[in-house]
């Protein structure tokens, strides 16, 4: 059954909104945690718009499960991933402007530079994650700068306004997951991932890892957390029953 990695970034967007101490996003990942939840997930932003460092500090003290540190490929984020040690680091990139991750790092542009950012992190013991876009040419690549697994950015399926546009880009995700499970890399899948839209990965057991956290911090703040993800473990457990 693949596992649920929980992103409390926006428990921290609430708090910053108001610059105030609360909600805490440890809290919240303790909250997920005990609910079942296989990971935590921040991403440490250069602007620190939600999640700040002292957070990440907490977390690596208080997860009991796994702590996964999405950030971009800079000298500042690797010298702070080589400090705090989680469990994984996923490569993510990164522009100011953005609202969010709007899509995969570009391995074919930038292989030089991720390939030694990968090196750096391994050497350390870190297992490194590259969040990149459900093309076999990225993919091909990421296996062959020795990155541990792949997330695969769902952004373009999740958002898509019409059924046809959404089956097309949920045939490239079924593509690049087989393909990345031939490589032997680990293969995820987050981003833009609710209620709704998981269903639809129903029976492609290649993915190992959901990384969800804006839809559950959404429900969580109606239900609460504990409720919010174990209603979304249990929809994970649902698609390994499922056939494809």
């Amino acid at each position: 059954m693949a596992e649920l990695a929980v992103n409390v970034d926006h428990v921290a967007t609430l708090r910053q909104a108001r610059g105030i101490d609360y909600p805490d996003p440890v809290a919240a990942a303790v909250a997920a945690e005990t609910a079942g939840a296989d990971a935590i997930v921040v991403h440490l932003r250069e602007d620190r718009r939600h999640i700040q460092e002292r957070d990440v500090r907490l977390l690596r003290q208080i997860v009991q499960s796994r702590l996964i540190l999405e950030m971009a490929a800079t000298s500042e984020m690797l010298g702070i991933a080589l400090d705090i040690m989680p469990d994984t680091v996923t490569l993510v990139p990164e522009k100011r402007e953005e609202l969010t991750t709007e899509g995969g790092l570009d391995l074919i542009s930038h292989q030089d530079h991720i390939q030694d950012a990968v090196s750096t992190l391994k050497n350390a013991g870190i297992q490194v994650c590259i969040f990149i876009d459900p093309d076999l040419d990225q993919i091909k690549i990421a296996h062959k700068i020795d990155a541990d697994m792949i997330e695969i950015h769902t952004g373009a399926f999740c958002d898509a306004d019409t059924r046809a546009e959404a089956r097309r880009e949920f045939d490239r995700i079924v593509d690049a997951a087989k393909i990345g499970t031939k490589l032997k890399l680990g293969v995820n899948a987050g981003h833009g991932i609710c209620y709704n839209t998981i269903k639809a990965f129903a029976g492609l057991h290649e993915i190992r890892e959901f990384s969800i956290g804006h839809s559950i911090v959404s429900r969580a703040v109606l239900t609460g957390m504990d409720r919010a993800v174990r209603d979304m473990k249990k929809l994970i457990q649902d698609l390994g029953q499922a056939p494809m």
